[in-house]
């Protein structure tokens, strides 16, 4: 292999049992609070809990193709990365969409239901956060885990935030607009993670020629 490859070559790949058995809990975590956020979200009316709800979703297929990944080839692992940076930009459109038609019905989201599921959701990805955070650096596919966890706890505090603002001013705006923002949100990772996915790609076609 080229001397040039060197930088790409002793990126942890996620190969290591203690980075599976952290995977495997962030797994089961992420499935739990999806059942648990999308039933909170309908219940409460918001479209910024139901966002969350999709995130988590995501978040335990996605995973679970990292999992499956590990140790496999560089060209097969950045594959799987892009995958996951082209569902998070569809999810992020998904978002803005239904916060946009949202917009027009007024319903106002029950605040005290949509803060506290938004407590619960905030630990539960604070956990997730601490468990990969010796992992947080990495190949693509190891840091679009690290992103997509990351970026659901930034959304927690957005969505209790909203739930506060909607109980204050009595409107369903905060709550669209949190969602607005986790669309934002959705579409910058997924920027990271197509990029650093193309750049490692082509390095795995040069290490093939």
């Amino acid at each position: 292999m080229s001397g040039s490859c060197g930088c790409d070559e002793v990126e942890f790949d996620g190969a290591s049992a203690a980075y599976k058995r952290a995977l495997w809990a962030v797994i089961a975590l992420n499935g739990i609070m999806f059942v648990v956020e999308i039933a909170g979200g309908y219940a409460a009316r918001s479209t910024a809990l139901r966002a969350d709800a999709l995130d988590f979703l995501g978040d335990t297929l996605t995973y679970a193709l990292s999992l499956m990944v590990i140790g496999h080839a560089l060209q097969t692992r950045a594959r799987v990365a892009m995958l996951k940076g082209v569902s998070l930009l569809l999810m992020a459109v998904f978002v803005a969409a239904s916060a946009l038609w949202q917009m027009f019905s007024g319903t106002i989201p029950q605040a005290p239901l949509m803060g506290g599921i938004g407590f619960v959701a905030l630990a539960v990805n604070v956990t997730s956060v601490l468990i990969l955070l010796r992992f947080r650096d990495g190949d693509a596919n190891v840091r679009s885990v690290w992103l997509c966890s990351r970026n659901d706890a930034l959304g927690n505090i957005a969505v209790i935030g909203a739930a506060g603002l909607v109980a204050l001013l009595h409107s369903h705006w905060p709550d669209l607009v949190v969602a607005l923002a986790m669309s934002v949100l959705f579409a910058s990772s997924s920027w990271q993670i197509i990029t650093r996915a193309r750049a490692e790609m082509r390095t795995a076609a040069t290490q093939v020629t």
